[in-house]
């Protein structure tokens, strides 16, 4: 049998709900992706609940919260502990991400989900990769590779690649073909036959306009409300397609020579551009070749102020603005209270640049034709005064009070018991010592060292001879220098380096002032709401720059990959549908969309065996490096070792002849280079090789077929028999390997 594969939906199939899906390979758990949305409704979480103390191990593909925004709360409250994987991007701006999510519901409601220090501690168990990375996991998972590759849609976007026993399990949702400004496009159509392919219906239904009609309709509209004395909101999530748009405005701007003021207002804006300026390698072929130019980076943005609180908003000269503001969805964070105040003017506009998630404020008014009025709460932070204040402070004294005399109660416990194994109460001349409260200033090491007092009524311990003072000895080693030392002592770990880099760097070195003090802020508080109805009289406009490929591009790049086994996740129940039956028709005839909680096998019907290759077979063979890899054409006779296990034997009889097999794969632009270094002359016409004056090489097969290259193609050299001729044909074959 092949390797056995499980999936099972957790979260997110039929609906645009978070993503979370368990995949089980050969026993082994991975949980791929962990997301929640803009509500952070737990009863979505529970049926990750019933499993997240088995998962092995978890793998993050984009740093947004329906992706990620579960994680810190169920290594908190749900069990799970497993190690989590990510690509770097995916691990700093995740981070972020859900920094400025806690701070946004922190403003406005007793939040208790989960806190910056649950954050930062599930966090530290993510093992950040590079694209193409192969990553070999231990223990349970061993022979198993997890590696890995761009997306495209977000910075550090991840197609994960799960192969064991050569078999590939490939989980692509959420993917862009399309290279955009600061991101390549996706390698998604390098894969060919995986056994499984777990992709998402979310855009199946939808087909985009070209990117620069896209581009021009943003700008002019941007423009004519701006002329018009207007304010612009574009709602947004916190580090992921905003930097996209931001690019767009920096370029927009520039062309434009316009002299609005741009406003990126979320809690963690200039944490969020100083990562993003470090992370230039993770980003478009473009940009990295235009830093190794010019040593400009493009996200030194000049047209962009930074913004981390409304204040500074709100102090900003008075004129038609942007704003670019978290969160997306407007349940929460700087955009929600910049809507209320702006939605009653008629030359606003709140322009967005994605769907807004299911019952949101963003998806409502997102609705054809849209509301004319909306019911919103709106809710702040005011510091306790007066009776409130002095309740607040008695409770406060109240609980230490109660938690210093439970510690004090703890300690004596904790003292009796540490008496009672040595304490004869027969003798009177012992002296029960478990009431004495020493002072901590006496009592324990100070400066490293040790200070032993004795007391009156000491009582030896059991195994000793006689009463006497504790005797450390100093062992350390000397040499002709003096005191040897152990460099590894002074090293700083890995993960202390981490640690100290999120609680110092994010919060105290990269977090302006007014968001340290926000998040150190202990002043007795509360919150304080009330429901309003809103009257939308502002311009309210949807453009599609969500950054993932649309439904007629989605279906291209499946019949390309051609899956043995499809599994289709995340979508309306339409266009779920809607792709499966495409896929059925088109890609594979094994096409799967399972419900919550309902395991399905998608194990490959390939069978797959382990062989021993014995010495004396291994002794004859001989082997020739290709690429990565070392090749031989091997006849053998199966037979078994002493454990039972198959092995392959040399044949005891002269082997058969077989045909000759040519490995490699020849491609006529790197033949054309080669040929020309051996001074033939040669030039492409009509998609052939014309090398020299009478020799043609070409390419022929069916290289439209289900899976592109998986399909038989054939070299075909033409001419006459001349010199030439064998030439060619000589330098065609030094190309491959023959067995």
């Amino acid at each position: 049998m092949g390797t056995s594969v499980q999936v099972t939906p957790l979260c997110g199939v039929y609906n645009e709900n978070p993503l979370s899906y368990l995949v089980s390979i050969d026993g082994f758990n991975f949980l791929i992706d962990c997301g929640w949305n803009d509500h952070f409704d737990p009863s979505l979480l529970q049926p990750l609940s019933k499993v997240a103390p088995t998962i092995d191990a978890v793998l993050l593909s984009h740093p947004d919260t329906l992706h990620l925004g579960a994680l810190p709360y169920a290594m908190k409250q749900l069990g799970l502990s497993a190690p989590v994987y990510s690509t770097e991007p995916v691990y700093r701006l995740g981070l972020l991400t859900m920094y400025d999510q806690f701070l946004s519901r922190k403003q406005v409601s007793e939040f208790d989900l989960f806190t910056l220090d649950d954050i930062d501690s599930a966090f530290q168990s993510v093992t950040r990769l590079t694209y193409s990375q192969n990553h070999h996991l231990t223990g349970k998972g061993e022979g198993i590779v997890i590696a890995p590759h761009v997306a495209g849609h977000l910075l550090g976007g991840t197609i994960w690649k799960i192969t064991k026993d050569g078999e590939d399990v490939i989980y692509a949702v959420d993917f862009n073909h399309r290279k955009e400004r600061h991101l390549n496009g996706t390698v998604l159509g390098s894969f060919v036959r995986p056994a499984v392919l777990i992709t998402d219906a979310y855009n199946s239904l939808n087909n985009q306009p070209y990117r620069r009609q896209k581009d021009k309709e943003f700008g002019d509209i941007l423009k004519k409300t701006l002329r018009a004395g207007g304010n612009v909101l574009l709602p947004v999530d916190t580090a992921g397609r905003v930097l996209e748009l931001t690019l767009m405005l920096e370029s927009y701007w520039a062309d434009e020579n316009l002299v609005y003021p741009i406003y990126f207002l979320t809690y963690v804006a200039p944490s969020t551009i100083d990562y993003v300026k470090s992370f230039l390698e993770w980003m478009s072929d473009s940009i990295a070749k235009s830093f190794e130019q010019t040593r400009e980076n493009i996200f030194l943005l000049k047209y962009v102020t930074l913004l981390t609180n409304k204040t500074e908003l709100d102090n900003a000269p008075d004129g038609p603005k942007v704003v670019i503001a978290s969160m997306a969805s407007l349940e929460a964070g700087f955009s929600h209270d910049i809507f209320v105040e702006w939605a009653n003017d008629v030359k606003n506009l709140v322009l967005f640049t994605e769907r807004g998630q299911f019952a949101t404020l963003a998806r409502i008014l997102q609705a054809d034709p849209p509301p004319k009025a909306v019911k919103v709460t709106v809710s702040k932070r005011v510091p306790l005064v007066g009776e409130e204040l002095i309740a607040y402070e008695e409770e406060q004294n109240r609980k230490k009070k109660e938690e210093a005399l439970k510690a004090s109660l703890i300690k004596e416990e904790e003292l009796k018991a540490s008496h009672g194994a040595d304490n004869n109460t027969s003798d009177p001349m012992v002296v029960d010592t478990g009431n004495n409260h020493v002072s901590p200033e006496v009592a324990g090491p100070r400066n490293g060292g040790y200070r032993d007092i004795f007391i009156d009524g000491f009582v030896p311990p059991s195994s000793s001879v006689a009463p006497m003072f504790p005797c450390y000895e100093n062992t350390s080693e000397w040499d002709d220098f003096g005191e040897v030392i152990n460099p590894d002592d002074y090293v700083i770990k890995d993960e202390d380096m981490d640690q100290a880099a999120m609680h110092v760097g994010d919060i105290n070195g990269k977090l302006d002032e007014g968001t340290a003090s926000l998040i150190l802020d202990t002043k007795p508080s509360k919150v304080v709401s009330d429901e309003r109805t809103v009257q939308v009289r502002c311009s309210l406009v949807y453009m599609d720059f969500e950054g993932r490929s649309d439904g007629r591009s989605i279906k291209n790049i499946l019949s390309h990959v051609a899956p043995l086994k499809l599994v289709l996740v995340h979508g309306s129940a339409e266009a779920t549908e809607h792709l499966k039956q495409h896929c059925l028709k088109n890609v594979c005839p094994h096409v799967y969309a399972p419900q919550i909680e309902e395991t399905i096998d998608v194990t490959s019907d390939l069978c797959a065996y382990k062989v021993q290759l014995s010495e004396r077979l291994m002794s004859n063979v001989l082997l020739k490096k290709i690429g990565d890899y070392e090749v031989a054409w091997v006849d053998a006779e199966v037979g078994k070792t002493e454990n039972d296990m198959l092995s392959l034997l040399p044949v005891s009889a002269a082997a058969p002849p077989h045909k000759s097999v040519l490995v490699g794969d020849l491609k006529l632009a790197d033949f054309k280079q080669f040929l020309s270094s051996k001074g033939v002359q040669v030039e492409f016409a009509g998609g052939a090789l014309r090398c020299g004056e009478y020799v043609t090489l070409r390419k022929v097969g069916d290289a439209s077929q289900k899976g592109g290259g998986s399909g038989t193609q054939q070299i075909v050299i033409e001419g006459p028999l001349c010199e030439d001729y064998y030439k060619i044909r000589d330098y065609l074959y030094s190309q491959f390997y023959l067995l």
